[in-house]
């Protein structure tokens, strides 16, 4: 039985369908990356934003054509689309056979023999296999990563309490569960096993792990613990809600040598009448100082964020203070957002909803703001020795893709460098940096 996985949206998306394809490791089940040579697709699929919901149908879609052109039997919906609108799916996708929640991936197997033998071509109506949005699977301890690189997810809690206005994520992956620390290092040890050599925190929040099944907040002890595991190289964390962020887990970053001097804040907005409506924690006062306090115990610490704009009733003073504000902290690296308009959402039904065009004119000018930032903070990295892990190569340039501790995957930079070296994808090397091409930096190894 031949199955192709592909999987959309975010990393933590990614590492549920990492724990399906490792449900499917046993007698029978080959896993393939070609469509066409399938005979279950399994779209993992997202609905956070209205483009991901486009791109998730669509894929469907797509996918759905190999039924009738390929050996496709069985096609299933999973995650997140499937999840917050299976109904709609039962009525306007008859293509898609099964439908498994969010947390249902453990139930993949069966549903597929299920299916399988009760012949789903014929069937009106798909298999179901939805579960309450605020159950945990137990997350597989011996799952690989499916990205061919270095680094690996690890997702250690599932779900939010914070329940922003704009945000639909708390309804479709329920309240903040976190995952148990020996499960969590188990699957860290088993990935570093097999090769990977950094390894990525991520949750819809990281900053809070531990505070429900330990009754306090305990990301520091976790970074503890992965960092006793031999082999690994680097940890690194994602998704950090400012508020959350203790002087514990400041001493933890700068004390451990395996956690990179790096954290992801995502402040969304700088002016305080925006964060209030957007029911964010913190003002603009409390980010700067929050900021302050890491850069001053940190001084090498880099700093990610995300930024929203267009967020109903932004008006031009409103967007003007985010200017002010993003030149003020002249964040490392930033991303920008245009507001979704997310349906069952506070947000959605708030008064003065931006116009695309001023949202995508006002996303335009943060990122000229946000691009000389950046482009400035290359320039002084000319001659420095860095630590670098390879990604990949790209042969027809003869260069490897690689990451300072400054970047994260796939939403950072990367550091070019030619050698006559055969390199691995996770391999450690130390770069000399000889210059930039706009957000990327170009080096050569130094032997």
């Amino acid at each position: 039985m031949d199955i192709c996985f592909i999987s959309l949206g975010c990393d933590k998306n990614l590492v549920d369908s990492e724990m399906m394809v490792t449900s499917l490791r046993q007698p029978g089940y080959n896993i393939v990356y070609n469509a066409d040579e399938a005979d279950v697709i399994v779209v993992n699929t997202c609905c956070f934003i209205g483009d991901a919901k486009e791109e998730s149908i669509n894929t469907l879609l797509e996918m759905a054509a190999y039924k009738e052109e390929g050996k496709c039997r069985l096609l299933v919906a999973a995650g997140c689309l499937a999840q917050r609108y299976h109904e709609e799916i039962k009525k306007e996708l008859p293509e898609v056979d099964i439908i498994i929640g969010t947390t249902a991936y453990e139930e993949l197997v069966e549903t597929i023999k299920l299916a399988l033998d009760g012949t789903a071509s014929g069937r009106e109506t798909p298999i179901e296999k939805l579960k309450s949005i605020d159950y945990l699977p137990e997350p597989y301890t011996d799952r690989e990563a499916m990205n061919g690189g270095g680094y690996a997810y690890l997702k250690i809690a599932e779900g939010c309490n914070k329940c922003c206005t704009y945000c639909i994520i708390p309804k479709v992956r329920g309240s903040y569960r976190s995952i148990p620390v020996e499960n969590l290092v188990k699957q860290a040890e088993n990935l570093v096993a097999n090769g990977i050599k950094e390894i990525i925190l991520v949750a819809q929040e990281t900053t809070l792990y531990g505070e429900d099944i330990y009754k306090k907040k305990s990301l520091p002890e976790l970074l503890r613990k992965l960092s006793g595991i031999d082999g690994l190289k680097w940890i690194r964390i994602l998704y950090c809600y400012p508020e959350e962020i203790t002087d514990s887990l400041i001493s933890a970053i700068k004390e451990l040598p395996k956690v990179c001097h790096y954290l992801d804040i995502p402040v969304q907005h700088g002016s305080d009448s925006v964060l209030k409506r957007m029911g964010r924690r913190t003002d603009s006062a409390q980010l700067i100082s929050i900021i302050e306090k890491l850069r001053s115990n940190i001084p090498d610490i880099v700093l990610r964020t995300t930024i929203i704009t267009g967020f109903p009733g932004e008006t031009e003073e409103e967007f003007r203070e985010l200017k002010e504000f993003v030149q003020k902290i002249k964040f490392d690296r930033l991303g920008v957002f245009t507001y979704s308009q997310e349906e069952d959402t506070p947000a959605a039904e708030m008064q003065g909803q931006v116009p695309e065009e001023i949202k995508e004119a006002r996303r335009n000018e943060i990122m000229e703001i946000q691009q000389q930032v950046a482009f400035e903070k290359n320039k002084p990295l000319a001659g420095k020795e860095m630590d670098v892990i390879v990604d990949g190569y790209l042969p027809e340039d003869g260069v490897y893709i690689c990451r300072t501790y400054m970047d994260a995957p796939d939403v950072d930079g990367y550091v070019f460098v030619k050698t006559d070296w055969q390199l691995m994808s996770g391999d450690f090397i130390k770069a000399k940096i000889t210059g930039s091409d706009g957000y990327d930096l170009v080096g050569d190894v130094v032997n």
